[in-house]
């Protein structure tokens, strides 16, 4: 396994999403814990939940209390394990998302997570989606106050803008740690925001990092899946799963980029933590970086 670093802490180059576990179509607890526990058998460090990671009404924070749990049955030391959460958005149950950046619902949500989580204080809270209802230095500002009340060690903000980055960094300083917006071979189009991670020392965590390779947890399930593609044949070529290469030529992309693939299946984050071990070639990468 491979290390990054997600402001003064140092986890694993590939994480693990663990949206799946509890949202439609999740598997049952005994395979969801299997998966977790699976993650960290492989040297996976780092954990990605949210509030909002559920199915049904009414079930708000099961994904991180099915965390908590994998954690606390694990057996072995996981003081070493970053569990990031997010909040700011919800789930009515009816499969759509709302968003509520509001400063007081943030704070509230804070705390319900740190309760949720078993913790003294959350390692890393993201902001989960701007709010187009509430100006972005208030929602950002609920984040300083949290910083301040130790109710959170580290800030993140998801799904945002160059701007919105900057004004972030503007108000937390050396707080703000970490970015996650979408990334993957198939959507590229936030590598100004990449790139400008980088430059301020942010980890940026990709979120839904195989699109193209396999669909999102967030698609459909009739949305299509890539085959065939550069990452494809190059998978074939060297005896190792698309979602593997995919992970790889994520990790060139910077040494800030550190993607957190989801996983219902053991097997499944078994395979991706597995890219951090793989080498691509300069000609690998040129044949990837114009794919597909």
């Amino acid at each position: 396994m491979q290390y990054r670093s997600i402001g003064n802490t140092t986890v694993s180059a590939v994480g693990l999403g663990a949206m799946p576990l509890s949202i439609e179509h999740r598997p049952d607890e005994q395979r969801a814990i299997a998966t977790l526990h699976a993650a960290l058998d492989a040297g996976v460090t780092l954990i990605d939940t949210a509030d909002s990671y559920h199915w049904h009404a009414g079930e708000a924070g099961h994904n991180e209390l099915l965390v908590a749990r994998a954690l606390a049955r694990y057996g072995r030391d996981t003081s070493h394990v970053l569990v990031a959460t997010k909040g700011g958005r919800g789930r009515p149950g009816d499969g759509s998302w709302t968003v509520t950046a509001t400063p007081a619902h943030l704070k509230r949500a804070a705390e319900a997570s740190r309760r949720r989580l078993g913790a003294e204080a959350i390692g890393l809270y993201q902001l989960h989606k701007p709010d187009p209802a509430v100006p972005w230095a208030e929602s950002v500002g609920a984040l300083r106050e949290l910083l301040d009340a130790g109710t959170i060690r580290a800030a993140g903000i998801s799904n945002v803008t160059t701007g919105q980055i900057r004004e972030a960094h503007a108000i937390l300083g050396d707080d703000l740690v970490s970015v996650q917006n979408q990334y993957s071979p198939a959507a590229r189009e936030r590598e100004p925001e990449l790139r400008l991670s980088t430059q301020l020392g942010l980890a940026f965590l990709p979120w839904s990092p195989l699109g193209g390779i396999r669909r999102s947890s967030l698609d459909g399930p009739s949305a299509p899946t890539s085959a065939g593609t550069a990452f494809h044949r190059i998978a074939t070529e060297r005896g190792v799963s698309p979602q593997q290469i995919a992970l790889a030529w994520l990790l060139t992309r910077s040494p800030a980029v550190i993607p957190v693939p989801g996983a219902s299946r053991p097997a499944s984050i078994q395979d991706s933590a597995k890219a951090t071990e793989l080498e691509l070639s300069e000609a690998d990468l040129a044949r990837l970086d114009g794919a597909p």
